[in-house]
């Protein structure tokens, strides 16, 4: 029987076989200073220092929010995750009443993978999920967001795996789809707690200091993770033809007291011993080392090898639409990204964003670094504030790249003009959350608790 095709297919596939695959892996709570090459003083990442060598190591990568949920939504929508009320990670229902926030990532916004797939790429996700509450029971699974395939530890009821399963399904997934074009999020759970370290990495790092051990042996397995889907590209014979980034939700969790060691079965944050790389602040900080984090490009052929971008101002938001000009792609109608593209920057060349970046952020404040509530970084500078501007901070980011010395006194005339910007985008937010996004079961939500 004779198979026939229509013009249409044969056209698509054409595209198809022009176009990149898109992989992209996100940590969980990895710091800029947890890798080798950023110079950690006690891990080793060879894996992840093999990859920057054959690619680019940006220095100056910021997501938008320095928790798990909202940073995550802003990868997904290219919009800033306030935009839909995500101040913080989502949880269960009385978590999200409390904070002003929906119970889940709007089914209805603009969806990365839900664009991709309808130019006819194959669209996965592996690792961690955490863009709805795994505790109410009615939240939309990652197909609803135009997944085709997903392996999840976060998701809502009982379509959850073990974390550590996430890579292997990814594997299967490239495998499957290595004769087609795919994107993929690869989440993984490194370095968020708790801790399972395995046997063969703490026996490797058993003469340090058991914090130190513990968390080395979390970064080492993580580390490995992405050496396994950089050798089955390669072993595919599909490593040519693509993109693989590494990145991270926020900077590193701080390591609480000695009576937090252990946590539902495994090691507790006080092993959280992770390290910024000398920058300001922490998980939860708007500060550099809460949400200027490690961002490694590889893409043979394209991205030249070894480089180290010191320039290039890129933001989590910035990737939507960099990944649809990679897929050849336009923006869809009616939609606006808060970001822009950034495919001069993958490439190796100049690029100069247009655009400034805005962060809000609204969780508790558990210790010093957490005050800010707000910020905006244009040109060179950077200011945070809190909500009534009675404290507001200055940075020149340019030279002062940790954020060492604020100089808001000295530059009254930017502070006032960076206090007008970031207000008036402030007033551009909802104030509560769309009813898309809010669960049925709202009238009770200690049963979801």
């Amino acid at each position: 029987m004779v198979s026939c095709t229509s013009s249409r297919e044969k056209k698509q596939n054409i595209e198809n076989s022009q176009r990149p695959n898109i992989i992209f892996i996100f940590a969980d709570d990895w710091g800029y200073g947890d890798l080798g090459i950023h110079g950690s003083t006690f891990v080793e990442t060879p894996n992840l220092d093999k990859m920057a060598s054959e690619g680019i190591d940006f220095e100056n990568f910021t997501v938008n929010n320095p928790v798990c949920s909202p940073s995550r939504a802003a990868v997904m929508t290219g919009h800033y995750p306030a935009r839909y009320a995500i101040h913080r990670h989502f949880s269960g229902l009385q978590h999200h009443i409390d904070n002003g926030m929906p119970d889940w990532l709007d089914r209805n916004a603009p969806m990365l993978p839900r664009m991709l797939k309808k130019a006819g790429y194959k669209t996965g996700h592996f690792g961690k999920w955490h863009l709805a509450g795994s505790r109410v029971s009615d939240a939309p699974l990652p197909t609803a967001y135009g997944i085709d395939e997903y392996a999840s530890f976060n998701v809502p009821g009982n379509e959850k795996i073990k974390y550590e399963e996430s890579v292997p399904r990814a594997l299967d997934f490239i495998n499957k789809n290595r004769d087609t074009t795919f994107f993929m999020n690869v989440w993984i759970h490194e370095t968020h707690t708790p801790f399972y370290p395995r046997e063969e990495y703490l026996e490797k790092y058993k003469d340090i200091e058991e914090r130190k051990q513990v968390y080395a042996s979390i970064i080492a397995e993580g580390d490995a993770g992405v050496g396994a889907i950089l050798n089955i590209l390669k072993d595919l014979n599909i490593d040519d033809n693509t993109l693989v980034i590494f990145s991270s939700d926020n900077g590193p969790e701080y390591p609480r007291v000695d009576t937090e060691r252990f946590l539902k079965g495994g090691y507790g944050e006080y092993y959280s011993v992770g390290e910024t790389g000398g920058l300001k602040g922490e998980k939860r900080s708007l500060y550099a080392g809460g949400v200027r984090v490690p961002f490694i490009v590889r893409w043979p052929g394209v991205a030249p090898q070894g480089k180290r971008d010191s320039t290039s101002v890129v933001t989590a938001v910035d990737l939507l639409p960099t990944f649809l000009e990679i897929a050849g792609l336009e923006l869809p109608k009616n939609y606006e990204p808060d970001g822009e593209s950034a495919l001069t920057a993958l490439k190796g060349g100049d690029f100069k964003r247009t655009k400034p970046i805005y962060w809000e952020w609204e969780g508790p404040k558990l210790r010093e670094s957490i005050w800010p509530k707000l910020g905006i970084r244009d040109g060179s500078w950077k200011l945070i504030t809190n909500k009534d501007s009675l404290r507001t901070e200055l940075y020149n980011v340019e030279r002062d790249w940790t954020e060492a010395v604020d100089v808001s006194s000295d530059h009254p005339d930017v502070v006032a003009k960076l206090l007008e910007k970031v207000y008036a985008w402030k007033k551009t937010l909802p104030l509560v959350p769309d009813e898309n996004s809010i669960s049925e079961n709202r009238n009770n939500p200690k049963q979801e608790e």
